[in-house]
């Protein structure tokens, strides 16, 4: 495993990454549905095991368009993920800035403390795994920002 250069923000936040040569076998099929309302429109979700409901360890993958972007937000634990397909820019922080984003390609992993502020956008048809201990919860920054938030 070789380390990947890492920005001051991202060492700051305490972002840590590592590029990984992708595996070479075939995962299981995943059976594919919309992202839970808490993602912004247009991202898809297979449950890879546990299940993000419980109190309990889970893995999921979720599958970006180009130019998709997660708003600034947070999570009450740990997590870690990996591309498995495209682009994964990756800033800390809570205002999307593309300019101070990492890049992370198919391989690399990128480990989130809870509670960190953070944002993504994916470049190219995109696809990560996330692991992390259930239940699953997310948490905007700005909570307009927020798919399931009632504007008026």
């Amino acid at each position: 495993m070789r380390a990947l250069p890492l920005s001051a923000a991202l060492l700051l936040g305490a972002v840590t990454l590592h590029g990984q040569t992708a595996s070479a076998h075939k995962s299981p099929t995943l059976s594919w549905g919309p992202a839970p309302a808490v993602f912004p429109a247009g991202a898809k979700m297979a449950v890879v095991s546990g299940d993000p409901s419980q109190a309990k360890p889970f893995t999921v993958e979720l599958s970006f368009p180009d130019g998709y972007r997660i708003p600034p937000h947070f999570h009450p634990t740990d997590e870690t993920v990996e591309v498995k397909k495209g682009t994964f820019l990756v800033g800390m922080g809570d205002t999307l800035d593309v300019s101070k984003t990492n890049t992370m390609k198919v391989g690399a992993k990128g480990n989130v403390p809870a509670n960190h502020h953070h944002y993504a956008v994916a470049k190219g048809a995109t696809v990560v795994s996330v692991t992390s201990m259930g239940p699953f919860a997310m948490t905007y920054v700005n909570p307009a920002d927020d798919p399931q938030a009632s504007h008026p």
